[in-house]
């Protein structure tokens, strides 16, 4: 998922995910039903992605892995920013991904479930 097309498709697959561009052309947010899971700065090279995760886990992570550190202006307990350099193995990528889509939907009301 190091190259763009890939983890945009990835990304919008999610059920009910939007693509939106409010903090500026630099940063492609992904949304699920308004909520934020993952921000990718798709102008860097390589590119890297911000995703929500558990705060036990996210240290955990950050410890394992070089290339995953505190969420870059975001809170730092609940987002890691993940360089997506080859470091971190795809399918972990996709995981980090999956976890924190599942956080946000988590976080939602049943109504707002049910509309996903």
């Amino acid at each position: 998922m190091s190259e763009l097309p890939t983890l945009r498709a990835y990304l919008l697959a999610k059920p009910g995910t939007t693509e939106e561009l409010p903090f500026g052309p630099d940063a492609l947010v992904f949304k699920v039903l308004g909520k934020m899971f993952a921000l990718v700065a798709w102008q860097e090279t390589p590119l890297s992605i911000s995703l929500k995760c558990e705060p036990n886990l996210a240290l955990l992570l950050r410890g394992t892995y070089a290339a995953v550190t505190p969420g870059y202006h975001l809170n730092k307990r609940h987002w890691n920013t993940v360089v997506l350099d080859g470091e971190v193995p795809e399918d972990e990528v996709a995981e980090m991904i999956d976890a924190s889509y599942a956080l946000v939907v988590k976080g939602m009301t049943n109504a707002q479930r049910a509309q996903i």
